[in-house]
């Protein structure tokens, strides 16, 4: 048996102003499940009924025709009784309710994840495609994103691009001169490590006199190029990530795009090129930095006379090897701040998501490099350079 509903005709206020009670009831017409609300809601903190039980499939409506005013709390308390129903095969019609209200409900129920709290949980395979899913949409966003910047420098190389000089003159200067001190200290605690280390072992085979061999050779050719990578991960690609995040948050990214200003061209471009014009420079600073360690170590502890270390690095030191590291030195940098500006184009719009988008700007950075490391590793072992 079907509950009927209750009176819906306009209800006059009662003698003296007294306003009519707020009341809802469901009720049931063929395959439609209606929720009839009468009276004066406005400041009212009654609950609503609940749904009835046999609503496990159909549709719900409204019928308001009696409801004489209502305000923020009437909304709220149909929020929580439709959030848990806003699932197939349920469907949900907000015609009945007034614009206002109605406006207030749909963006409401469209943050609800619909049935989450009834969802089954997801067995092995659901979560492997769920996984895959995700995967796959973060390659594409990422490959997306790399044709967009390399678009931009096309359009950069014909002279038709809004990127300012200024901004990417500011960019070399803060990801350059600013980024010395921290790759000069880590370049000699790093070098110095491996040139102690692998002097200890050489000693064991009165071989030191290849300590500027194994030095050079290593700090040239991939330990400076890998620290500066990391170095710029740390701190500068975290910092683009935290800024253009922020704009995003701040919708000043809309704006630009409001303007007409391409925002890969304004904010992802200078960016860009910066770390590509500083990744080499650093490379070879923080190589020059690990050879003068291996140097102090050779002659300081293994009795290297200083002419003997610096005529065996010269001798080892030979251009293939120099141009593999600031080769490597410059790809790494260039991936630093492809991902950065990737993770802070992608960032939500909270403090929170900003947040997120800096870790994960460092996460990428670093795995990247270390793809690009062991490829560029196999390729040049390949090509026997």
């Amino acid at each position: 048996m079907t509950e009927p509903l209750p009176n819906t005709e306009p209800r006059a206020a009662a003698p003296g102003g007294v306003r009519s009670a707020a009341g809802a009831q469901w009720g049931q017409h063929g395959n439609a499940w209606v929720l009839g609300i009468v009276g004066e809601w406005r400041g009212h903190r009654a609950a609503l009924p609940d749904a009835p039980t046999a609503l496990v499939q159909g549709e719900v409506r409204f019928d308001t025709t009696a409801l004489a005013s209502w305000d923020v709390a009437l909304a709220s308390t149909l929020w929580q009784r439709l959030s848990g129903l806003a699932r197939p095969p349920v469907t949900i019609d907000l015609q009945g309710l007034p614009e206002g209200l109605r406006e207030i409900l749909s963006m409401a129920l469209a943050e609800t994840p619909a049935g989450a709290a009834a969802a089954p949980a997801p067995g092995r395979i659901a979560r492997l495609g769920a996984s895959t899913q995700a995967w796959w949409a973060d390659g594409r966003r990422s490959l997306t994103f790399v044709g967009e910047v390399l678009l931009s420098v096309g359009r950069w190389l014909r002279g038709n691009s809004g990127m300012r000089w200024r901004d990417l003159a500011w960019q070399v200067e803060q990801t350059g001169p600013r980024s010395l001190p921290i790759v000069a200290l880590v370049s000699f605690l790093v070098g110095l490590i491996v040139a102690y280390m692998g002097a200890a072992q050489l000693q064991r085979f009165g071989a030191q006199n290849y300590i500027a061999d194994l030095v050079t050779v290593g700090v040239v050719r991939e330990v400076a190029a890998l620290l500066v990578g990391i170095v710029l991960a740390g701190r500068v690609g975290a910092a683009f990530a935290a800024q253009i995040g922020s704009m995003r948050a701040n919708e000043e990214v809309d704006a630009l795009t409001t303007l007409g200003v391409n925002p890969v061209d304004f904010l992802v471009l200078p960016r860009v090129l910066a770390l590509l014009i500083v990744g080499p420079l650093l490379t070879a600073f923080a190589a020059l930095v690990g050879m003068a360690v291996g140097w102090l170590v050779a002659v300081g502890l293994y009795n290297v006379t200083p002419l003997e270390y610096v005529y065996a690095s010269a001798q080892a030191l030979t251009l293939p090897h120099v141009l593999i590291g600031l080769l490597k030195g410059t790809v790494y940098a260039v991936l630093v701040a492809l991902a950065g500006c990737l993770q802070g184009m992608s960032a939500g719009r909270s403090a929170q998501a900003v947040g997120d988008a800096t870790t994960a700007a460092v996460v990428q950075a670093i795995v990247w490099m270390v793809v690009a490391a062991s490829v560029l590793t196999v390729v040049f072992q390949q090509l026997d350079w």
